[in-house]
């Protein structure tokens, strides 16, 4: 395996944003780059007087139970903030005026940019975006069925991400590449991410040489130093808790070496009810406002003024197999009371688009279903696991990818404003029909009828007879298609040669010196 193919198959062009599915003949139809807004209020599931009651048990947690910091250097900065530490235990306890002091210092909104400065997404207020999917240890497809996560695959899934605009952040490694050495990991796949995308992406809180390495690829890529990073953010980490109540040394890592460069940070709990939270939704969310708050408040003591996100992913568990359950009824509640607590906090916040189900099918997309109508009216700002998340993310599918984009754009195009002007109320057009008439060829459906309503490019609306002819083929079968053409159809993204260069040069370099131990 040539793993420097990744930027010497060529630096490529953009691609058009409508191409032509060479293996069907049909148009994929999606829409242009662009910074989805959400036109309506956010649902209240609760009232404000069961919120403030969740947010003074989770302050209660804070201050009578405490929560783990395992780093002795977290500790110490914790101690000098105000928070209560005792010598040699992990266990950290705070003032809930601390707390809240803490939280009121992160900012309500944040741009994430991508490669060129004026491609940026906001993440707070009605704003809303989608990520690809983050680590899972397997690949599946239907031609290939389930197999360990590959380089190639890895490569593949940043093609389709490439293409596809709803898909607008990398949330970090689409597939895990286990066939790279774990030291050596990070450096080939933020060469690839960075190279043959153009998105944001997100840095892995493994230990700080690895952090490090990834944000020096970031400024050599970008062409920026310190300064223009910390002004415009490039970068995102993604800290979870250890569930429950304790932040263990990478993740803490993870929120000092990103807040000291001003990179955001998504602080999300993994509280699943039964398991590691409580079994009750109650105790659960109050679990993980908790685990949040705590985690808010340190990333503000390390740089006030640190961007952070809310993070939600209190789901259940199946209580008779113990299997982690996702877009249930119960997570669907906990997506929306979560956006209420973000908002309480003045923070922008984060959802998923997460199933369990083992295959591409019926249940991957009612799940999925449930969890991104979950996040529309919650108002979340950022759905993690946007596409391809299949088996409670023990696996990335391709065909589901394409599935998730076409379940993303056309909710996108639900939440799309109704155009109630002169000319679309039809009043003339009423009037020139006659009743009992039809608008099949009149003036007015003539000048429209090619952009009036909404393209899908997955589904298929021809007869039982015709679609038969064609092949008979689902949805799954036309995800492949689709996904196999657009791999056919991949143009890398240009590169400066010289900055292309320099960066093979930091790889081979850090190759050199071993990389990035586990330890």
């Amino acid at each position: 395996m040539e793993l420097n193919a990744s930027r010497k198959q060529g630096r490529g062009r953009s691609r058009d944003r409508q191409r032509r599915n060479r293996a069907t003949g049909d148009s994929f139809i999606q829409h242009p780059v662009q910074q989805y807004q959400l036109p309506f209020k956010p649902l209240d599931l609760v009232c404000a007087q069961t919120l403030e009651t969740l947010h003074q048990a989770s302050l209660k947690v804070l201050r009578e139970h405490g929560m783990a910091f395992t780093l002795p250097q977290a500790r110490a900065m914790l101690k000098r903030a105000g928070a209560h530490v005792v010598e040699g235990e992990p266990v950290v306890r705070f003032d809930p005026e601390m707390i809240m002091e803490k939280v009121a210092q992160a900012p309500s909104d944040f741009k994430i940019h991508g490669r060129k400065a004026e491609d940026f997404l906001t993440c707070g207020g009605p704003h809303i975006n989608f990520s690809t999917l983050s680590s899972p240890p397997n690949a599946t497809d239907l031609a290939g069925g389930r197999r360990p996560g590959n380089y190639q695959d890895f490569r593949n899934f940043l093609k389709l991400t490439h293409q596809i605009n709803v898909a607008q952040v990398i949330a970090g490694y689409p597939v895990e590449p286990l066939d790279i050495a774990v030291p050596i990991r990070h450096l080939y796949t933020s060469r690839a991410i960075l190279t043959m995308t153009e998105k944001p992406l997100r840095v892995y809180s493994h230990n700080r040489k690895r952090i490090r390495d990834v944000m020096q690829m970031v400024r050599i890529a970008h062409q920026l130093d310190d300064r223009d990073l910390i002004a415009q953010p490039r970068v995102f980490g993604s800290i979870n808790p250890n569930s429950p109540r304790q932040y263990d040394d990478a993740m803490l890592i993870g929120i000092i070496e990103c807040a000291k460069l001003g990179q955001p940070l998504i602080i999300t709990p993994f509280t699943l009810a039964g398991a590691m939270a409580p079994v009750s939704l109650a105790g659960a969310l109050t679990l993980q406002n908790a685990e949040a708050l705590a985690g808010i408040a340190f990333a503000q003591i390390v740089r006030p003024g640190t961007p952070v996100m809310y993070g939600s992913f209190t789901s259940n568990i199946d209580m008779r197999s113990g299997a982690p359950a996702f877009g249930t009824p119960e997570s669907a509640k906990c997506i929306i009371i979560s956006g209420q607590l973000a908002r309480r906090y003045n923070l922008p916040y984060r959802s998923s688009n997460a199933n369990a189900a083992n295959a591409p099918d019926a249940q991957a997309v009612y799940e999925s279903q449930m969890s991104l109508w979950a996040s529309l009216l919650s108002q979340s700002n950022f759905v993690f696991h946007g596409l391809g998340w299949l088996e409670g993310g023990l696996a990335a599918s391709f065909e589901k990818f394409i599935i998730d984009a076409e379940m993303i754009q056309g909710l996108m195009e639900f939440i799309r404003p109704i155009d109630f002007s002169p000319a679309e109320l039809a009043l003339d057009a009423i009037g020139g029909v006659a009743p009992a008439g039809h608008y099949l060829g009149s003036a007015h459906t003539m000048q429209r009828y090619q952009t009036a309503f909404y393209t899908p490019f997955l589904s298929d609306w021809q007869n039982f007879e015709a679609w038969q002819q064609a092949g008979s083929l689902d949805a799954t079968r036309r995800a492949e298609k689709i996904y196999r053409s657009l791999l056919d159809s991949y143009e890398q993204p240009v590169m400066d040669d010289a900055v292309g260069e320099e960066l093979d040069a930091f790889v081979e370099k850090r190759e050199a010196e071993g990389g990035s131990p586990v330890q």
